[in-house]
């Protein structure tokens, strides 16, 4: 069975805004970020969604809510919205809160790679895990291991839901990190990657029930706003 999902980063919150993680933790949708919901929504407003997924982060809710508003109001049945922790955002343990930069300095600096994008370039988007995992004085934050197998957790669970069919569409409200580490592990070559998704971007996927995760997802757009 083929789904298609419509993962919608969250509107922007205030540690968007402040440029601070926020993978586990929680911050408010900014008025902007009420504005990104309401224009995904309108986006996806002629979409009849059988399933909503998001995690249970405010942030997420909130946006799926304004989404599904815009929805309804074009016509469709309103799928009741289940939230799960597995569509979390990566957990960034003792860094939750702190300053991008200075997080991916702690991280990446003792192997030589001082930001996000060197530890990438140098190392892979695995290690950028591994290496906050390991400079969090607590480990609290997820390992690369960690990270996929709570993901691919959230598919099985979508893949699961006995009232879904072959072609049905799922709205699937996701997070920054969340869907840039999906489209590098996905995506087949022709995508700039060095763009993060926007709050409120659009991107789909197929997902195939049938498939073990390492080959379930196939990348159909990307970031669109």
């Amino acid at each position: 069975m083929i789904l298609h999902l419509h993962l919608v980063r969250h509107g922007q919150t205030l540690f968007n805004r402040y440029n601070r993680l926020q993978g586990w933790s929680n911050s408010p949708l900014t008025d902007a970020g009420l504005d990104d919901a309401t224009h995904a929504g309108q986006l996806l407003a002629d979409v009849d969604f059988a399933a909503a997924y998001c995690s249970d982060t405010t942030r997420a809710q909130v946006t799926a809510e304004r989404i599904l508003d815009v929805n309804t109001a074009h016509g469709h049945a309103r799928p009741t919205l289940i939230s799960d922790m597995h569509f979390r955002e990566q957990c960034y343990g003792y860094y939750e809160g702190q300053d991008m930069d200075m997080a991916w300095l702690a991280a990446g600096g003792p192997h030589g790679a001082p930001t996000y994008n060197a530890i990438v370039e140098r190392y892979g988007v695995a290690a950028t895990r591994d290496f906050l995992k390991e400079a969090d004085p607590f480990h609290d934050a997820e390992s690369d291991d960690e990270y996929w197998r709570r993901i691919a957790g959230g598919y099985a669970l979508i893949a699961a839901n006995p009232h879904l069919e072959d072609g049905d569409h799922i709205l699937q409200i996701s997070h920054g990190n969340t869907l840039l580490s999906l489209m590098q592990r996905f995506a087949p070559e022709g995508y700039d990657l060095s763009e993060r998704p926007a709050n409120g971007s659009v991107s789909e996927f197929d997902l195939d029930t049938d498939a073990d995760f390492a080959s379930a997802l196939a990348v159909i757009s990307y970031n669109r706003r």
